[in-house]
């Protein structure tokens, strides 16, 4: 099973496990971090699931698609490793993948 690690906003962080086939946002969702909102679901229709990829995982997790581009555009705290979790989903390659939660718009 592969291990996802999540940064909240306050810094702290937690290795967890995850299932493969399920979203990021699922599996931060599941582990009780209730400061990401996720408001749509995972259906890719809001920005409330938003996280910074650690950058030796950019290239290995892949580059948003244009739905996700355009909600990622509304957001004020967007930045290079920006994605939003429901769009990733955990695979074995992804074991060890670190994100941290962005701070809410």
């Amino acid at each position: 099973m592969p291990k996802l690690t999540i940064v909240n906003r306050a810094g702290d962080e937690k290795s967890v496990d995850a299932r493969a086939g399920v979203s990021v946002m699922e599996v931060i969702r599941d582990n009780g971090f209730d400061e990401l909102l996720a408001l749509c679901g995972g259906c890719c229709s809001c920005a409330t699931c938003h996280v910074y990829v650690d950058e030796e995982w950019t290239g290995v997790v892949g580059a948003a698609g244009e739905d996700e581009n355009d909600l990622l555009d509304s957001s004020d705290h967007r930045g290079e490793r920006s994605r939003l979790s429901c769009q990733i989903m955990m695979t074995a390659d992804l074991d060890g993948l670190r994100v941290a939660i962005a701070p809410q718009d």
